[in-house]
């Protein structure tokens, strides 16, 4: 009797541990782990964006002109005044600044005629400025990056076919050995804005269409301003209007109704100067026989 109540234990623990290892086991809780720091917020690591130029003419600019005179080392002087013809309209933002047809400025600062021993003529001439829609000047440079000379080719594109063309820091320079170097009539290059240059916007704005309107039949109506057709021997020489330089010899130039003074200046001449009065809608031609100064 003893044996079968302790084989009946026995079965009973048996059956005990059986049930307890059906049971589903509990997966043991993970280790604890540091957890990486959250990312710091992606809008703060952007940088903000640049402020605006607002109404700007940028550096490096191109303005593409067109020489009026030939310049030649056997003739050109220090000191003597280039002017070239805008080609294309240049805008900001849509609104017009340089126009097709206005005039830029360079200056001779270097000249010299071909000499003996065969050794050549030099022309050294600087790109100064143009002059803006408003009446003020945009400073121009002749190459485009100026840390360096890989851009001066693009100065180049209608020069003189014949010679070796050098580009130092100043614009351009030319030079041919045993002759003397011309730049022709008509020559096209390509000169750079020199510098970011902050303009007024509303100088550059239309005028209302009315004020349009009137000025268009005041002008059909009674003409304001006169032109003056001037030429010079020998041609190329410099044109003022009440003191004021006006381009070169041979030009046609704009002048108001009423009395002006015009002289015509060349480096070796003595002035020549004439006053005159204009009426509206007028056509006036001179023509300025440059006397020959003395040698000193």
């Amino acid at each position: 009797m003893k044996s079968s109540v302790f084989l009946y234990c026995v079965l009973l623990l048996c059956s005990a541990a059986a049930s307890q290892s059906n049971l589903p086991q509990q997966p043991a809780p993970a280790p604890q782990q540091n957890q990486p720091a959250s990312p710091p917020d992606q809008a703060s690591q952007v940088s903000a964006p640049a402020p605006p130029k607002g109404f700007v003419l940028e550096d490096s600019t191109p303005v593409r002109l067109r020489i009026n005179r030939t310049v030649s080392s056997a003739d050109a002087h220090v000191g003597d005044t280039v002017d070239f013809e805008v080609l294309e309209d240049v805008s900001v933002k849509g609104t017009l600044v340089i126009p097709k047809g206005g005039l830029a400025f360079a200056t001779v600062t270097e000249a010299q005629p071909k000499r003996r021993m065969a050794r050549g003529g030099k022309l050294d001439i600087n790109i100064d400025y143009v002059k803006l829609l408003d009446g003020d000047k945009a400073a121009l440079r002749a190459v485009k990056d100026m840390k360096g000379g890989g851009h001066t080719g693009a100065m180049v594109g209608g020069m003189v076919a014949t010679g070796i063309l050098f580009f130092p820091a100043a614009p351009f320079f030319l030079f041919m050995h045993g002759k003397d170097i011309s730049i022709p009539k008509g020559t096209e290059v390509t000169a750079y804005v020199n510098g970011d240059m902050k303009l007024d916007i509303a100088k550059f704005q239309p005028p209302a269409p009315a004020a349009e309107e009137t000025a268009a039949s005041d002008t059909q109506s009674s003409p304001s301003s006169a032109k003056i057709h001037l030429e010079s021997d020998p041609p190329g020489a410099d044109i003022e209007v009440d003191g004021s330089f006006v381009g070169n010899t041979p030009s046609d130039v704009q002048v108001a109704e009423g009395d002006h003074t015009v002289t015509v200046k060349r480096a070796g001449f003595r002035d020549w100067q004439r006053t005159l009065k204009v009426s509206a809608g007028s056509s006036v031609h001179l023509n300025a026989e440059l006397e020959k100064m003395a040698a000193q």
